[in-house]
């Protein structure tokens, strides 16, 4: 599976970790179940922050909308009350309905009182259009779909590209769809892990700005920019949700520097959420300490995410295989572009 440093594209300066990916972050899971043939190039990818329960151990989370053209859910609970108490599902727009389904199902099939006895549960799906080039309209992605990636989610290695959600996406012209990359972060003598993935589907063809400042030809000039990104961030780093918020807005610095301006039909979002601290569903004591970085220490934690959000994007699209869209565009690997440059290039 190629890589943006496969082909000397660096992003920044800070470490990555052994897997460049989100599973870098100690405990956090990801999953895939592609559909593809008969006119689908679709799917679902699962995050989970944990292998255990997150409704009863909850990850302190935030969001940040840069261009809420999107139809994701869960995101307001999450903006309030700070915390992510389900696995983050990523598919297509018209498939949020059943990943929502399948997510409540889930828990409530662990937390029989979930509704009840107890507080209902935020189901956290987020969505990109994949139907340039999948049949949208067949809305074929189902609950059985949603629970077998949440089932293959594991650590280790993550398969790029052409996968998931991201099987039918793209990116400034090119085929893109899931990518991910990491990376390490030194405070005070103490090693930490930031890792980021995303579903990459937003960018204008012609605008891409490599690392190394060379800009891909544009192969449909004048189009609209109207794609979307989800980004998701992981941390090992002890992080109240304001810092989180805060870290998951430079997901917006890492999209800009690749040369995105955001346009008006654009959905891009980020969620950042830290392993450290989890918060107890119903912890025993009313008042509970809280950890969290010393603000004059997050610089380096906001340049991992956007460094890391860069370099995810360049590896889905690197990794991902050249496809036809729907209407017979093709949309190339921006990989075998690279690949196929003098090397003086």
């Amino acid at each position: 599976m190629s890589s943006a440093r496969h082909f000397g594209l660096t992003v920044g300066h800070l470490p990555t970790g052994p897997h460049n990916a989100l599973t870098d972050v100690a405990g956090v899971l990801v999953g895939h179940r592609t559909l593809s043939g008969d006119g689908l190039a679709t799917g679902v990818t699962a995050i989970l922050p944990h292998g255990g329960d997150l409704f009863r151990n909850k990850v302190r989370g935030a969001v940040d909308i840069v261009n809420g053209f999107g139809k994701s859910a869960g995101l307001m609970q999450v903006a309030e009350l700070g915390l992510i108490e389900t696995p983050i599902l990523l598919t297509n727009t018209f498939s949020v309905a059943p990943c929502v389904e399948a997510l409540i199902r889930r828990a409530v099939a662990a937390n029989p009182a979930i509704g009840r006895e107890t507080s209902t549960v935020n189901a956290l799906v987020c969505e990109c259009n994949d139907g340039t080039i999948s049949d949208i309209q067949a809305m074929a992605v189902t609950q059985l779909h949603a629970f077998e990636a949440l089932d293959a989610a594991a650590s280790g290695p993550v398969e790029q590209g052409n996968v998931g959600a991201g099987t039918g996406m793209t990116s400034f012209g090119f085929k893109a769809g899931i990518g991910t990359a990491s990376r390490q972060v030194e405070i005070a003598g103490a090693g930490f892990m930031l890792g980021a993935l995303v579903l990459s589907n937003f960018g204008r063809s012609g605008d891409l700005v490599l690392p190394d400042g060379r800009r891909p030809h544009p192969r449909n000039p004048g189009e609209a920019e109207k794609g979307s990104i989800i980004v998701v961030l992981a941390t090992d780093i002890a992080l109240g949700d304001r810092q989180l918020q805060r870290v998951a807005r430079r997901a917006g610095a890492g999209i800009a520097r690749l040369g995105s301006f955001w346009g008006h039909g654009s959905g891009d979002l980020a969620i950042a959420f830290t392993t450290a601290d989890p918060v107890a569903h119903a912890p025993q004591e009313p008042f509970q300490p809280v950890r969290r970085l010393d603000d004059n220490h997050i610089d380096k934690v906001f340049q991992a995410a956007a460094e890391a959000t860069s370099e995810a994007v360049l590896n889905a699209m690197c990794a991902a295989k050249a496809t036809v869209g729907r209407g017979g565009r093709r949309f190339p690997s921006l990989g075998d572009w690279l690949a196929a440059l003098p090397e003086s290039s």
